[in-house]
């Protein structure tokens, strides 16, 4: 199939922040312009339902919500599932800026009363003077009672952790800044905090004035093992919008790295086992996946790095099964739109939009078009170094594929 560059959905120049799309950061964010898109093309006037199976942090929800469609999503990552949840349900915003008026009066009275969360190695990824700071404000964050109040906090202080930490804030794993650098680490912790609550505060007052549904619902069940009929029955679901992971977490896009800091602070059990849960995570032999240029390819791979294909294989085995499992709560007529990269491994292009074609159209879909982007700000890294060698870099992926299906 020939596929050209569409630049229209390159969307460059757009405000991707627009909303509460501004919320906090995340990897691999697709970008609103193209759920908004889908929607003006795709969503039929009698369309009530969207459901993204690989929601992060709620893009498609967001718009679905904006469009007063019914959205349901669901995720595997907590932090993500928080992100979305503040980013589209009603909250009283009156009682978030009252809150933020006595911020600094309430920061002050419990400087003199300082308790350090117990977190792994907490010491090694914060100096001193963050952890304090992190510490007093977290204390003052969880004295509000309401919940979704509450969380609407804990959206600026997981982001301002993770920018005060000693992380590399432009890798998704977790790799400590060089040891030459902590010295001149010194952000004002505070100050970053009230203006990503500022931030959020105004973002979350223009998505009110556009009048949404908030009739969002979000998930953690996992979508390769089973989507309950009790929650999503069987051809329910008008239209779905989604960015799938675009490999296994360990390898490919660390959600579960990048998470893991913001989690544990809130208290997540086994946050540093996250990525082995997420699509891939179960390592297993190598069988056929049904598409035979990827087949050939996973072969390939397998005569020099056999536990790479068996990486590879076991995200796409997954990724399949997710697949068959969303087919079914989709109506007849209703229409699906994955946007999908095509990594590289060993500088062999995976063919990720061919294998989601394939794996609808076996349950009956009809494919529609695949369009082509490029990727010019897209939080990811354009490179890696697959042999570790100093110097020996390739492309990752430049390209998205929004692939487009109708159930016949």
């Amino acid at each position: 199939m020939q596929k050209e560059i569409n630049e229209y959905w390159n969307f460059d120049g757009c405000d991707t922040k627009e909303y509460t799309h501004c919320f906090h950061i995340y990897p691999a964010m697709m970008i609103p312009q193209i759920a908004r898109e889908l929607l003006e093309k795709y969503c039929e006037d009698e369309f009530k339902v969207l459901f993204d199976p690989y929601c992060g942090t709620g893009t498609s929800l967001v718009e679905g919500s904006l469009r007063r469609l019914i959205c349901i999503g669901i995720d595997l990552n907590p932090l993500a599932r928080l992100i979305s949840k503040v980013k589209t349900q009603q909250i009283d915003i009156n009682n978030i800026i009252e809150f933020r008026i006595h911020f600094l009066e309430l920061y002050n009275s419990y400087k003199n009363e300082i308790v350090i969360p117990k977190i792994t190695n907490i010491n090694y990824w914060f100096k001193e003077k963050q952890l304090q700071q992190l510490s007093i404000i977290k204390r003052c964050i969880d004295t509000i009672s309401v919940e979704i109040e509450k969380e609407f906090f804990l959206i600026p202080f997981s982001e301002t952790l993770r920018e005060v930490s000693l992380t590399r804030n432009n890798e998704f794993k977790l790799y400590r800044i060089p040891k030459e650098k902590i010295e001149q680490h010194n952000p004002d912790t505070l100050s970053l905090f009230l203006n990503k609550v500022d931030r959020n505060i105004n973002g979350y007052k223009k998505y009110m004035e556009c009048n949404p549904t908030y009739n969002v619902s979000i998930y953690d069940f996992d979508s390769s093992k089973d989507i309950p009929n009790t929650i999503i029955p069987e051809n329910f679901v008008d239209i779905v919008i989604t960015s799938p992971p675009y490999g296994d977490s360990r390898t490919t896009v660390a959600y579960g790295q990048f998470s893991t800091l913001s989690n544990e602070w809130m208290g997540i059990e086994n946050a540093r086992k996250l990525d082995s849960n997420l699509m891939g995570g179960l390592v297993t032999e190598i069988e056929q996946t049904g598409l035979k240029a990827l087949d050939n390819i996973i072969f390939n791979i397998s005569l020099e790095k056999p536990k790479r294909a068996k990486e590879i294989y076991s995200f796409y085995r997954d990724y399949k099964q997710s697949i068959f499992n969303v087919s079914k709560t989709i109506k007849h007529g209703g229409i699906v739109a994955y946007v999908v990269g095509n990594r590289r491994v060993n500088d062999i292009e995976l063919p990720t939009d061919e294998f989601t074609k394939y794996c609808f159209e076996s349950q009956g879909f009809k494919h529609i078009e695949t369009i082509v982007r490029n990727i010019p700000n897209k939080r990811q890294p354009k490179q890696t170094s697959p042999t570790n060698k100093k110097g020996k870099k390739v492309s990752t992926m430049n390209y998205e594929y929004i692939v487009i299906l109708k159930k016949e």
